[in-house]
């Protein structure tokens, strides 16, 4: 299931996370964003039982975006541990966004 991130919960479910997790900065005014919906929700398929899956609405959150530096989006970040490991900006294939999140 793809988590809604929201500033009250981001510290339990992501970095608190005994998973790795990957958090997709994005917006509802943002058509890439939306090209990538799918992709997440096949990703969380193939992979829900080992990491999680969010998405940050920037809107919504924007101190969360400017936390750490999201300048566009969508912007995908791994995290592990509580720590930032990987970014990636822009649409991007299921396939590389699992080869992040190794």
């Amino acid at each position: 299931m793809i988590l809604d991130i929201t500033k009250s919960n981001f510290e339990q479910e992501i970095l608190k996370s005994d998973k790795r997790a990957i958090v997709d900065f994005w917006a509802e005014w943002c058509n890439p964003c939306k090209m990538m919906h799918p992709v997440l929700e096949q990703l969380d398929k193939d992979l829900g039982d080992s990491i999680k899956v969010g998405k940050i609405n920037i809107d919504n959150d924007p101190e969360l975006a400017a936390k750490f530096g999201v300048m566009s989006i969508p912007t995908f970040i791994v995290f592990e541990n509580g720590t930032m490991i990987n970014s990636i900006v822009g649409v991007q294939t299921l396939e590389k966004l699992k080869e992040i999140l190794k």
